[in-house]
Protein backbone atom coordinates (compact mmCIF):
# COMPACT_ATOMS: atom_id res chain seq x y z
CA UNK A 1 0.00 0.00 0.00
CA UNK A 2 2.25 2.83 -1.15
CA UNK A 3 1.92 6.42 -0.11
CA UNK A 4 0.34 8.24 -3.04
CA UNK A 5 -2.62 10.48 -3.75
CA UNK A 6 -3.71 8.02 -6.46
CA UNK A 7 -4.13 5.28 -3.85
CA UNK A 8 -6.94 7.18 -2.14
CA UNK A 9 -10.18 8.84 -3.08
CA UNK A 10 -10.21 12.63 -3.44
CA UNK A 11 -12.60 12.87 -0.52
CA UNK A 12 -11.13 11.68 2.79
CA UNK A 13 -12.91 9.20 5.00
CA UNK A 14 -14.63 10.28 8.19
CA UNK A 15 -13.02 7.55 10.31
CA UNK A 16 -10.12 5.16 9.78
CA UNK A 17 -9.47 2.67 12.56
CA UNK A 18 -6.37 0.50 12.91
CA UNK A 19 -6.02 -2.65 14.97
CA UNK A 20 -7.78 -5.79 16.08
CA UNK A 21 -10.23 -7.85 14.03
CA UNK A 22 -11.48 -11.40 14.44
CA UNK A 23 -14.49 -13.67 14.62
CA UNK A 24 -16.64 -13.60 17.76
CA UNK A 25 -18.34 -16.90 18.60
CA UNK A 26 -20.99 -16.03 21.17
CA UNK A 27 -23.06 -18.66 23.01
CA UNK A 28 -26.73 -18.70 22.17
CA UNK A 29 -27.46 -19.87 25.72
CA UNK A 30 -27.29 -17.22 28.44
CA UNK A 31 -26.05 -18.04 31.92
CA UNK A 32 -24.47 -21.33 30.81
CA UNK A 33 -20.76 -22.14 31.34
CA UNK A 34 -18.84 -22.42 28.08
CA UNK A 35 -18.24 -26.14 28.66
CA UNK A 36 -22.00 -26.74 28.51
CA UNK A 37 -22.86 -24.40 25.62
CA UNK A 38 -24.26 -26.29 22.63
CA UNK A 39 -24.66 -23.59 19.95
CA UNK A 40 -22.95 -20.36 18.98
CA UNK A 41 -23.57 -17.34 16.79
CA UNK A 42 -20.78 -16.08 14.52
CA UNK A 43 -20.11 -12.33 14.34
CA UNK A 44 -17.46 -9.91 13.14
CA UNK A 45 -15.43 -8.76 16.16
CA UNK A 46 -12.35 -6.90 17.33
CA UNK A 47 -12.35 -3.38 18.76
CA UNK A 48 -11.00 -1.54 15.71
CA UNK A 49 -13.45 -3.28 13.39
CA UNK A 50 -16.38 -2.73 15.76
CA UNK A 51 -15.69 1.00 16.10
CA UNK A 52 -15.63 1.34 12.31
CA UNK A 53 -18.94 -0.54 12.09
CA UNK A 54 -20.49 1.61 14.85
CA UNK A 55 -19.57 4.84 13.07
CA UNK A 56 -20.77 3.47 9.71
CA UNK A 57 -24.15 2.63 11.25
CA UNK A 58 -24.43 6.33 12.12
CA UNK A 59 -23.87 7.34 8.51
CA UNK A 60 -20.12 7.94 8.59
CA UNK A 61 -17.68 6.80 5.90
CA UNK A 62 -15.28 4.41 7.57
CA UNK A 63 -12.42 2.01 6.89
CA UNK A 64 -10.24 -0.29 8.97
CA UNK A 65 -6.53 -1.06 8.65
CA UNK A 66 -5.96 -4.63 9.79
CA UNK A 67 -5.03 -8.15 8.69
CA UNK A 68 -6.71 -11.56 8.72
CA UNK A 69 -5.66 -15.09 8.03
CA UNK A 70 -5.79 -16.47 4.49
CA UNK A 71 -8.71 -18.71 5.40
CA UNK A 72 -12.53 -18.96 5.33
CA UNK A 73 -12.87 -16.87 8.49
CA UNK A 74 -10.84 -14.13 6.80
CA UNK A 75 -13.20 -14.30 3.82
CA UNK A 76 -16.16 -13.99 6.20
CA UNK A 77 -14.70 -10.86 7.81
CA UNK A 78 -14.30 -9.16 4.42
CA UNK A 79 -17.91 -10.00 3.60
CA UNK A 80 -19.15 -8.73 6.97
CA UNK A 81 -17.24 -5.44 6.71
CA UNK A 82 -18.71 -4.78 3.26
CA UNK A 83 -22.21 -5.59 4.47
CA UNK A 84 -21.79 -3.08 7.29
CA UNK A 85 -20.57 -0.42 4.84
CA UNK A 86 -16.95 -0.42 6.08
CA UNK A 87 -14.21 -0.02 3.46
CA UNK A 88 -11.99 -3.13 3.53
CA UNK A 89 -9.26 -2.02 1.08
CA UNK A 90 -6.62 -2.09 3.85
CA UNK A 91 -7.60 -5.50 5.22
CA UNK A 92 -4.94 -7.85 3.89
CA UNK A 93 -4.19 -11.56 4.42
CA UNK A 94 -1.33 -13.17 6.33
CA UNK A 95 -0.46 -16.68 5.17
CA UNK A 96 1.37 -17.71 8.33
CA UNK A 97 -1.37 -17.21 10.94
CA UNK A 98 -5.06 -18.14 11.20
CA UNK A 99 -7.82 -15.56 11.65
CA UNK A 100 -8.32 -15.26 15.42
CA UNK A 101 -11.53 -16.26 17.14
CA UNK A 102 -12.92 -15.14 20.49
CA UNK A 103 -15.37 -17.00 22.72
CA UNK A 104 -17.25 -15.49 25.63
CA UNK A 105 -19.52 -16.60 28.44
CA UNK A 106 -22.66 -14.59 29.15
CA UNK A 107 -23.68 -14.12 32.77
CA UNK A 108 -25.75 -10.90 32.91
CA UNK A 109 -25.67 -8.26 34.18
CA UNK A 110 -21.91 -7.84 34.59
CA UNK A 111 -19.92 -11.04 34.04
CA UNK A 112 -18.78 -11.73 30.46
CA UNK A 113 -15.47 -13.66 30.47
CA UNK A 114 -13.55 -13.55 27.18
CA UNK A 115 -11.35 -16.28 25.75
CA UNK A 116 -9.03 -15.09 22.98
CA UNK A 117 -7.53 -17.57 20.51
CA UNK A 118 -4.73 -15.48 19.01
CA UNK A 119 -1.73 -17.81 19.18
CA UNK A 120 0.92 -18.26 17.99
CA UNK A 121 0.19 -14.73 16.74
CA UNK A 122 -2.79 -12.78 15.45
CA UNK A 123 -2.56 -11.52 11.86
CA UNK A 124 -3.62 -8.02 12.98
CA UNK A 125 -0.29 -7.76 14.81
CA UNK A 126 1.47 -8.22 11.45
CA UNK A 127 0.53 -4.73 10.17
CA UNK A 128 3.74 -3.31 8.71
CA UNK A 129 4.93 0.28 8.37
CA UNK A 130 5.92 -0.05 4.71
CA UNK A 131 2.39 -1.20 3.82
CA UNK A 132 0.57 1.80 5.32
CA UNK A 133 -1.19 4.35 3.14
CA UNK A 134 0.11 7.45 4.92
CA UNK A 135 -1.76 9.77 2.56
CA UNK A 136 -5.08 8.25 3.63
CA UNK A 137 -4.12 8.21 7.30
CA UNK A 138 -3.25 11.93 7.20
CA UNK A 139 -6.42 12.78 5.27
CA UNK A 140 -8.92 10.98 7.54
CA UNK A 141 -11.03 13.28 9.69
CA UNK A 142 -10.62 10.87 12.61
CA UNK A 143 -7.87 8.27 13.00
CA UNK A 144 -8.42 5.67 15.75
CA UNK A 145 -5.78 3.33 17.21
CA UNK A 146 -5.80 0.87 20.12
CA UNK A 147 -3.49 -0.27 22.87
CA UNK A 148 -3.52 -3.83 21.57
CA UNK A 149 -1.82 -2.61 18.39
CA UNK A 150 1.15 -1.57 20.54
CA UNK A 151 1.59 -4.98 22.17
CA UNK A 152 3.82 -6.65 19.54
CA UNK A 153 5.99 -5.90 16.52
CA UNK A 154 5.63 -5.08 13.69
CA UNK A 155 2.21 -3.65 14.60
CA UNK A 156 3.74 -1.51 17.36
CA UNK A 157 6.12 0.32 15.02
CA UNK A 158 3.43 0.67 12.36
CA UNK A 159 0.97 2.14 14.86
CA UNK A 160 3.48 4.67 16.16
CA UNK A 161 4.52 5.59 12.60
CA UNK A 162 0.89 6.20 11.69
CA UNK A 163 0.45 8.42 14.76
CA UNK A 164 3.56 10.42 13.92
CA UNK A 165 2.46 11.00 10.34
CA UNK A 166 -0.85 12.33 11.64
CA UNK A 167 1.05 14.95 13.66
CA UNK A 168 -2.23 15.62 15.53
CA UNK A 169 -3.94 16.72 12.33
CA UNK A 170 -7.70 16.36 12.63
CA UNK A 171 -8.75 14.15 15.52
CA UNK A 172 -6.51 11.26 16.55
CA UNK A 173 -8.06 8.91 19.12
CA UNK A 174 -6.11 6.50 21.31
CA UNK A 175 -8.40 3.77 22.65
CA UNK A 176 -6.36 2.60 25.64
CA UNK A 177 -7.80 -0.92 25.17
CA UNK A 178 -5.75 -2.64 27.89
CA UNK A 179 -5.83 -6.44 27.50
CA UNK A 180 -3.41 -7.95 30.06
CA UNK A 181 -3.25 -11.29 28.21
CA UNK A 182 -1.53 -9.53 25.29
CA UNK A 183 1.35 -8.19 27.40
CA UNK A 184 3.94 -9.91 29.57
CA UNK A 185 3.89 -7.09 32.16
CA UNK A 186 2.05 -3.77 32.63
CA UNK A 187 5.41 -2.00 32.96
CA UNK A 188 6.24 -3.14 29.42
CA UNK A 189 3.19 -1.32 28.08
CA UNK A 190 3.57 2.04 29.82
CA UNK A 191 6.35 3.63 27.68
CA UNK A 192 4.49 2.75 24.47
CA UNK A 193 1.26 4.13 25.89
CA UNK A 194 3.09 7.33 26.81
CA UNK A 195 4.50 7.63 23.29
CA UNK A 196 1.07 7.11 21.73
CA UNK A 197 -0.50 9.72 24.01
CA UNK A 198 2.05 12.31 22.84
CA UNK A 199 0.71 11.98 19.29
CA UNK A 200 -3.01 11.71 20.09
CA UNK A 201 -5.68 14.36 20.62
CA UNK A 202 -8.26 12.15 22.41
CA UNK A 203 -7.78 9.32 24.91
CA UNK A 204 -10.59 6.92 25.84
CA UNK A 205 -10.47 4.24 28.50
CA UNK A 206 -12.00 2.68 31.58
CA UNK A 207 -10.42 3.01 35.01
CA UNK A 208 -8.21 -0.08 34.62
CA UNK A 209 -6.94 1.17 31.26
CA UNK A 210 -6.38 4.69 32.54
CA UNK A 211 -4.40 3.33 35.47
CA UNK A 212 -2.08 1.46 33.08
CA UNK A 213 -1.59 4.64 31.05
CA UNK A 214 -1.23 7.13 33.91
CA UNK A 215 -0.43 5.26 37.13
CA UNK A 216 -3.45 6.79 38.91
CA UNK A 217 -7.00 5.52 39.29
CA UNK A 218 -9.23 8.29 40.67
CA UNK A 219 -11.29 9.45 37.64
CA UNK A 220 -10.51 13.17 37.71
CA UNK A 221 -6.83 12.47 38.38
CA UNK A 222 -6.83 10.06 35.42
CA UNK A 223 -8.30 12.73 33.16
CA UNK A 224 -5.80 15.35 34.29
CA UNK A 225 -2.90 12.91 33.81
CA UNK A 226 -4.05 12.07 30.28
CA UNK A 227 -4.25 15.77 29.44
CA UNK A 228 -0.78 16.27 30.86
CA UNK A 229 0.45 13.39 28.68
CA UNK A 230 -0.52 15.31 25.55
CA UNK A 231 -4.18 14.84 24.57
CA UNK A 232 -6.81 17.56 24.23
CA UNK A 233 -9.75 15.46 25.46
CA UNK A 234 -9.72 12.72 28.11
CA UNK A 235 -12.71 10.37 28.31
CA UNK A 236 -12.79 8.18 31.43
CA UNK A 237 -15.41 5.43 31.57
CA UNK A 238 -16.45 4.66 35.16
CA UNK A 239 -18.85 1.74 34.71
CA UNK A 240 -21.98 2.19 36.87
CA UNK A 241 -20.90 5.74 37.71
CA UNK A 242 -21.07 6.83 34.08
CA UNK A 243 -18.49 8.73 32.05
CA UNK A 244 -16.24 11.67 32.86
CA UNK A 245 -14.91 13.76 29.96
CA UNK A 246 -12.49 16.64 30.46
CA UNK A 247 -11.24 18.95 27.71
CA UNK A 248 -8.05 20.96 27.88
CA UNK A 249 -10.11 24.16 27.50
CA UNK A 250 -11.72 23.48 30.89
CA UNK A 251 -14.98 21.97 29.65
CA UNK A 252 -16.12 19.06 31.83
CA UNK A 253 -18.97 16.64 31.21
CA UNK A 254 -19.96 13.97 33.73
CA UNK A 255 -22.81 11.83 32.42
CA UNK A 256 -24.62 8.97 34.21
CA UNK A 257 -25.15 5.63 32.47
CA UNK A 258 -28.35 4.90 30.57
CA UNK A 259 -30.28 2.16 32.41
CA UNK A 260 -31.09 -0.91 30.28
CA UNK A 261 -31.53 -4.62 30.89
CA UNK A 262 -28.07 -5.96 30.10
CA UNK A 263 -27.87 -9.00 27.83
CA UNK A 264 -24.18 -8.84 26.87
CA UNK A 265 -21.92 -5.98 27.94
CA UNK A 266 -19.26 -6.80 25.34
CA UNK A 267 -19.20 -4.33 22.46
CA UNK A 268 -20.80 -1.50 24.40
CA UNK A 269 -17.46 0.29 24.57
CA UNK A 270 -17.01 0.02 20.81
CA UNK A 271 -20.49 1.43 20.23
CA UNK A 272 -19.53 4.26 22.57
CA UNK A 273 -16.38 4.80 20.50
CA UNK A 274 -18.12 4.92 17.14
CA UNK A 275 -20.72 7.31 18.54
CA UNK A 276 -18.01 9.46 20.12
CA UNK A 277 -16.53 9.82 16.64
CA UNK A 278 -19.96 10.77 15.28
CA UNK A 279 -20.40 13.45 17.93
CA UNK A 280 -16.92 14.88 17.42
CA UNK A 281 -17.42 15.01 13.66
CA UNK A 282 -20.81 16.69 14.17
CA UNK A 283 -19.23 19.44 16.28
CA UNK A 284 -21.58 18.85 19.19
CA UNK A 285 -21.00 20.18 22.68
CA UNK A 286 -19.09 17.75 24.86
CA UNK A 287 -22.00 16.78 27.12
CA UNK A 288 -24.28 16.00 24.15
CA UNK A 289 -21.56 13.88 22.56
CA UNK A 290 -21.01 11.83 25.73
CA UNK A 291 -24.75 11.37 26.37
CA UNK A 292 -25.20 10.14 22.80
CA UNK A 293 -22.25 7.75 23.07
CA UNK A 294 -23.55 6.45 26.42
CA UNK A 295 -26.93 5.72 24.85
CA UNK A 296 -25.34 3.86 21.94
CA UNK A 297 -23.31 1.73 24.34
CA UNK A 298 -26.40 0.96 26.39
CA UNK A 299 -28.27 -0.25 23.32
CA UNK A 300 -25.51 -2.70 22.44
CA UNK A 301 -25.36 -3.92 26.05
CA UNK A 302 -29.04 -4.79 25.74
CA UNK A 303 -28.34 -7.06 22.73
CA UNK A 304 -26.43 -10.29 22.22
CA UNK A 305 -23.89 -9.37 19.54
CA UNK A 306 -21.33 -6.60 19.06
CA UNK A 307 -20.95 -5.58 15.42
CA UNK A 308 -24.45 -6.50 14.24
CA UNK A 309 -25.91 -4.86 17.35
CA UNK A 310 -24.48 -1.41 16.62
CA UNK A 311 -27.37 1.09 16.64
CA UNK A 312 -28.60 3.51 14.00
CA UNK A 313 -29.16 7.22 14.59
CA UNK A 314 -32.91 6.72 15.02
CA UNK A 315 -32.37 4.02 17.64
CA UNK A 316 -29.99 6.16 19.69
CA UNK A 317 -32.23 9.20 19.44
CA UNK A 318 -35.23 7.08 20.39
CA UNK A 319 -33.54 5.85 23.56
CA UNK A 320 -32.48 9.38 24.49
CA UNK A 321 -36.02 10.65 23.88
CA UNK A 322 -37.38 8.01 26.27
CA UNK A 323 -35.09 9.44 28.95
Amino acid sequence: MPESAESFDAESLDVITMGRIGVDLYPLQTGVPLAQVESFGKFLGGSAANVAVAAARLGRSTAVITRTGQDPFGTYLHQALKEFGVDDRWVTPVDAYPTPITFCEIFPPDDFPLYFYRRPKAPDLEIRTDELDFFAIRAAHIFWITGTGLSEEPSRSATLAALKTRAKSGTTVFDLDWRPMFWSDPDEARPYYAEALRHSTVAVGNLDECEIATGVREPRACAEALLAAGVELAVVKQGPKGVLAVHRDGTVAEVPPVPVEVVNGLGAGDAFGGSLCHGLLSGWELEKTIRYANAAGALVASRLACSSAMPTESEVEGLLARG
